[in-house]
């Protein structure tokens, strides 16, 4: 993808499927003075990968014949668990976004008459912005992906040629988004049928909004689920009482279909920002015990996210960029680091300990330490997708943003 660079510059040790590293910075603990973290032990090691899996760790071997990882932070390559790869202007010319009219309704028009001129090279923009991912130590997305009358399936076939292109680096999983709605324009043909292709879960959006009914557009959607063994991950930007309802009948559609516990989701779920403190701590427990989890876009502004609440509650939050550069928003950066971070500032998460576990949002949920300070990962066995920072520790990682210098994906250099 890139020029090689650091670490990685020397390819001598890199055997087919197989890589050893040495001056490798792991998190070994806690450092406690009153009972309060004050600092995270670490210490260097050799580790070594095959087939994609970490086969080996040990204390380091500085003389081995090993890449020199030069004592960066090894973590878990972050996850982007909500962008759109198939519609975007990245890559190509610069656009800000335009004047707003008519809410969401108003943007499905206009997507009607761009997607045609987007679609044309829509397979070019999305490994780009696969790269920019990448770059920020990202190697897997959740995706949603145009499924509507105006492009069809072509906006999925698109992108499937991109992550085809990238498979070696880059992990994805898909989401057929009926953006322009399941009724408000007839997308239902085109999402059984992209049901029933190489895709992971069953989008939606605003059914009250756009559709004009909640129960028949979240039935429809269920029922394309089940049938299909596929999870389900709805937008919800509603934030009144239609926002509520909605959140509340899809909790009931997953409780009276326990298969679809720990697959189903909803992004966004401005409504939760909106919600007094009683009632934010009511739907956090039925969240959390439905395990119907959260994809926040972490908002800034007025709309500050119950996302502690969550947490207690043990609902599964995930992060996205969700738009990098497209109609919808010029902000996107590409680092999930960087939601993590907001995040700490929003709540208050400065202390060593706190900041050390808001690394979870970019990582979705994985940490090297658990909350008493022993060591969860890396273990033997693990998926080899690694990210190399220069940090001291994930808590210094999540408050500097700090540069990410390398990434392995499935055991492949990815730069």
């Amino acid at each position: 993808m890139m020029g090689a660079t650091s670490i990685f510059s020397d390819t001598n040790f890199l055997a087919k499927d197989k890589l050893a590293l040495k001056n490798v910075r792991l998190e070994t603990g806690f450092e406690y003075e009153e009972g309060e973290v004050i600092a995270t032990k670490t210490d260097l090691f050799y580790i070594e990968i095959e087939n994609g899996k970490i086969t080996k760790i040990s204390p380091n071997q500085p003389n081995a014949k090993a890449i020199d990882a030069k004592g960066f932070l090894m973590l878990p390559a972050f996850k982007d668990m909500h962008i759109h790869l198939d519609k975007t202007f990245y890559g190509d010319k610069w656009q800000a976004v335009r004047k707003r009219t008519g809410g969401v309704k108003g943007m499905i028009a206009l997507e009607q008459k761009m997607m045609p001129e987007l679609l044309k090279n829509s397979t070019f923009k999305a490994e780009k912005m696969i790269e920019l991912l990448q770059s920020k130590g990202t190697s897997f997305a959740r995706s949603h992906v145009n499924i509507e009358p105006t492009s069809k399936l072509q906006s999925l076939k698109n992108l499937q040629k991109a992550l085809d292109n990238k498979k070696k680096t880059f992990g994805a999983e898909l989401v057929a988004f009926p953006q322009h709605g399941v009724y408000y324009t007839d997308s239902v043909p085109y999402l059984k049928e992209a049901a029933k292709m190489d895709i992971d879960f069953i989008g939606g959006v605003d059914p009250f909004t756009i559709d004009g009914a909640i129960e028949k557009t979240i039935d429809f959607t269920v029922q394309l689920a089940l049938d299909n063994n596929k999870g389900i991950d709805i937008h919800l930007h509603e934030s009144g009482d239609s926002g509520l309802k909605t959140v509340e009948y899809l909790i009931q559609k997953v409780n009276e279909n326990p298969s679809l516990k720990g697959k189903t989701y909803l992004s966004h779920c401005f409504v939760l920002g909106k919600l007094d403190k009683t009632k934010q701590e009511e739907m956090a427990e039925k969240l959390g015990n439905a395990e119907v989890g959260i994809v926040s876009t972490i908002p800034f502004g007025s709309l500050i996210m119950p996302i502690p609440t969550l947490y207690k509650h043990n609902v599964k939050v995930l992060t996205g960029n969700d738009s990098i550069v497209d109609h919808w928003n010029t902000f996107g950066t590409g680092s999930v680091l960087q939601k993590a971070n907001l995040m700490a500032q929003l709540y208050g998460q400065s202390t060593e300990f706190l900041l050390s576990r808001s690394l979870k949002l970019a990582t979705a949920n994985v940490l090297p330490l658990d909350d008493k300070g022993n060591q969860e990962w890396p273990k033997v066995g693990d998926n080899a997708d690694l990210a190399f920072l220069n940090a001291s520790c994930s808590a210094e990682a999540v408050s500097r943003i700090s540069n990410v210098e390398s990434l392995i994906h499935q055991g492949n250099v990815v730069y």
